[in-house]
């Protein structure tokens, strides 16, 4: 069977490899006679399934240089049969920074995440490294502040590396906890800016601090991220959750191949999962590895990693 497609651009999909790609993934084989693309294979859904996959990467490359990610996922999106669906959900903006990115979800794993961020009261949500979940809770929280629909952010991670006894470590409080909310100043400072970032911390504002801190206190008209909730104990979840106020809009994020936790010690994110799963106000979201939207190389890192676990236990 030979299918032609005459309203795509040739000269973009033929490049790098993406025909090859293709013609591995759904047995078939692409081609070009300069204006036109050719495919040609035995299988018809392969067929349909390539000129989807073409389609698709047609459309994005209108706005953006195709990058091999996005191009291997459009792949493993038109197997499934999911490229409309995609492409449904890949053009709302749900913030803009102050230099004019656009925050977009890049995969369909970000926006059902970004969907339960803008309706659910407490969203927890689980993902391997690079698959934007704090980039993404802090976009929504910003995004909550600068429409006035709450009055402050706060930001907060546990410091497991120091077993919480940020005493031992020199300088004040600021110098102590810095190390371990860099990545989230970081996500800040990208969304915000560095001088406006700057402005709301020192009017109390933004908040950033390690969870030991959030002991006692009742969190009202906020929106409170929990990054790295994979090395919270159980205990330690039930406290921050039960932190929650009035207009209090809350998200917790991990990693559950990232445990630092002792060997042994219940992790705060299984176990918070698992208790709330059944509750209607919260909702539970869990990231892939086609999710990964950093390097290429990230998600083929976690992948070996994944595979040496699976077949050690270890």
């Amino acid at each position: 069977m030979v299918e032609h497609l005459t309203d795509l651009d040739a000269a973009t999909l033929s490049t790098g490899d993406i025909f090859s790609k293709i013609s591995s993934a759904f047995s078939v084989s692409c081609d070009t006679d300069g204006s036109d693309i050719i495919i040609t294979g035995e299988d018809n859904l392969g067929i349909v399934r390539a000129c989807e996959a073409l389609r698709t990467m047609n459309i994005l490359a209108q706005d953006n240089e195709l990058e091999p990610r996005t191009v291997d996922y459009i792949i493993f999106l038109a197997g499934k049969g999911q490229t409309e669906e995609f492409l449904a959900s890949s053009d709302e903006i749900y913030y803009t920074t102050p230099s004019g990115r656009s925050i977009k979800a890049k995969t369909l794993g970000q926006h059902v995440y970004l969907d339960a961020l803008r309706r659910s009261e407490l969203v927890i949500c689980s993902g391997p490294a690079g698959s934007g979940k704090t980039f993404l809770g802090v976009a929504m929280a910003v995004r909550a502040f600068r429409n006035r629909e709450v009055s402050k952010i706060i930001l907060t991670r546990p410091a497991i590396e120091a077993g919480e006894r940020l005493g031992f470590l020199p300088g004040d409080i600021e110098e102590k906890v810095d190390p371990y909310m860099r990545p989230i100043y970081d996500a800040i400072e990208a969304l915000l800016g560095r001088e406006l970032f700057d402005r709301y911390y020192e009017k109390g504002l933004i908040e950033v601090s390690p969870l030991a801190f959030m002991r006692g206190r009742n969190l009202d008209d906020c929106f409170v991220l929990l990054d790295e909730a994979q090395n919270t104990t159980a205990d330690q979840m039930k406290m921050f959750l039960t932190r929650l106020g009035m207009n209090c809009r809350a998200c917790v994020c991990g990693d559950f191949t990232q445990i630092d936790l002792p060997r042994g010690v219940r992790d705060g994110l299984h176990d918070s999962m698992e208790v709330l799963q059944d509750l209607k106000e919260v909702s539970i979201v869990s990231l892939s590895n086609c999710d990964i939207v950093r390097n290429s190389l990230v998600q083929k890192i976690v992948e070996a990693y994944d595979k040496r676990y699976n077949r050690e236990g270890v």
